[in-house]
């Protein structure tokens, strides 16, 4: 019998690790924006360091031995049809092109800032954006910081530790950041940005422009809602978590208000057993935490029990946000669990074994050698 059809539409960081995991079980089809995965994770060290960034964040497709077996496909998605089983994107030659499936995975995640925008891209393109970012930072005798979630204070903590000489400030609405993460993570961390000499203002929210989608570097003074004095820098990183659901290629039966995929705790969408949803896209809690909890493990099982009539698993979502915050220091990366605790990966270890044993070999199941500038 021929393996069924699995089609995956969006290929970062959640639909390549669906895709390797599900390669092994069927036929598989990457769609993706993009010639390589290019997190959405690190914004702090992809804006100080971003070669650095790159080579563990910015990951070619052919680079993934997992990926091998997978059809990726260089495309925009238009649209889907449920009852055909069939979705439809334009290839790099503007052409129309249909990809039938026997179970359709919808992972094309959502847009965030600058650093997370849909269209196509190339990969000179990539690496251009990502050197215009460091760039414009590295020439700002000031930055000004503008949100309260990991992306903000990991911009913040890495571009102070980066270049000293910088005036770095991080502004939020709230008394505290981080406030999907434990209390103790923030108290933790809150302790590191003072090290690095970030001025921490709370009880800060910005008036955003009319029209300003948050993506991209400002120079214009920051107004307040919160009644504050307007406040200017040579550079604004808006981080303030505007995030919006990539879905626009969907019908709107699948989604719920804020257009999101709806779906059950088996990551299956209501009324079509074939089509799940995963990640930032995938309505599956208020955190939307199946894109930081390895529940592409989870998906993967769940794709081989509708092939083979056996029943699905559920999807238990945590209540906190957990992980690294920071990302890789001088002096190591530091992990926090769900309940604050931290422990910590000393520096030695990070290119010695996290990266190439844990990640790259048990996680990705194998990367080869990543340089993608060259």
């Amino acid at each position: 019998m021929s393996r069924p059809r699995v089609v995956i539409a969006g290929l970062g960081d959640t639909g390549v690790l669906t895709a390797i995991r599900a390669a092994a079980h069927a036929d598989v089809v990457g769609i993706s924006d993009k010639p390589a995965l290019v997190s959405g994770q690190e914004l702090g060290v992809r804006l100080s360091r971003p070669e650095d960034w790159a080579r563990d964040y910015w990951i070619p497709f052919d680079r993934f031995r997992g990926l091998d077996r997978v059809h990726t496909i260089h495309g925009t998605l238009t649209g889907v049809d449920l009852a055909a089983r069939k979705v439809f994107l334009l290839g790099d030659a503007a052409d129309t092109i249909a990809q039938p499936y026997d179970a359709l995975v919808i992972a094309t995640g959502v847009s965030n800032g600058f650093w997370r925008r849909p269209g196509v891209r190339t990969a000179e393109q990539i690496g251009a954006e990502l050197r215009g970012a460091n760039d414009r930072l590295r020439g700002a005798s000031s930055v000004l910081v503008i949100g309260g979630g990991a992306a903000a204070v990991s911009s913040a903590a890495n571009l102070a530790r980066a270049w000293p000489d910088k005036r770095v400030d991080l502004y939020f609405p709230g008394e505290r950041a981080l406030l999907g993460h434990h209390p103790r993570i923030w108290s933790r961390i809150r302790r590191r940005l003072d090290e690095f000499g970030v001025g921490v203002h709370p009880g800060h929210r910005a008036l955003i422009p009319d029209g300003f989608a948050c993506d991209e570097i400002t120079a214009e003074p920051v107004e307040w809602s919160t009644g504050q004095p307007a406040t200017t820098a040579d550079a604004v990183v808006w981080a303030t978590g505007r995030v919006r659901p990539n879905t626009n290629w969907l019908p709107a039966e699948l989604l719920d208000d804020h257009g999101f995929v709806r779906v059950t705790p088996e990551l299956r969408v209501p009324d079509h057993p074939e089509v799940f949803a995963i990640g930032d896209v995938a309505a599956t809690d208020p955190l939307r935490t199946s894109a930081r909890n390895r529940a592409d493990t989870l998906l993967a099982h769940n794709l081989r029990a509708l092939f083979e009539g056996r029943a699905p698993r559920g999807y238990r979502p945590p209540q906190r946000k957990w992980g690294s915050v920071l990302g890789p220091q001088p002096d190591g990366l530091e992990v926090f669990t769900p309940g604050g605790r931290a422990f910590r990966f000393p520096a030695w270890s990070i290119d010695r074994v996290l990266m190439p044993w844990i990640v790259r070999r048990g996680i990705y199941r194998g990367v080869r050698r990543n340089d993608p500038f060259g």
